[in-house]
């Protein structure tokens, strides 16, 4: 074999490991990313819900402990 041929064959072997090593790199950034996206979205989903009832009891009559008279008066 020619000497650039062989150069040439190790240039693109290197690169090649190169592009395997961050596509792996980049494969365990999303797949992290999409566990964090999936906890995120049932935390927001929590807190909606929560949001929703505590929106609810506040709008119904007498549904507010805030707006009751003390027991003591």
């Amino acid at each position: 074999m020619d000497d650039p041929i062989v150069a040439r064959l190790d240039e693109l072997e290197s690169r090649l490991a190169f592009q395997d090593d961050m596509i792996e790199t980049l494969n365990e950034t999303i797949t992290r990313q999409d566990r964090e996206m999936a906890r995120m979205e049932l935390r927001i989903k929590a807190l909606a819900d929560k949001l929703q009832d505590l929106a609810e009891s506040a709008s119904m009559p007498g549904g507010s402990a805030g707006h009751e008279i003390p027991p003591h008066y």
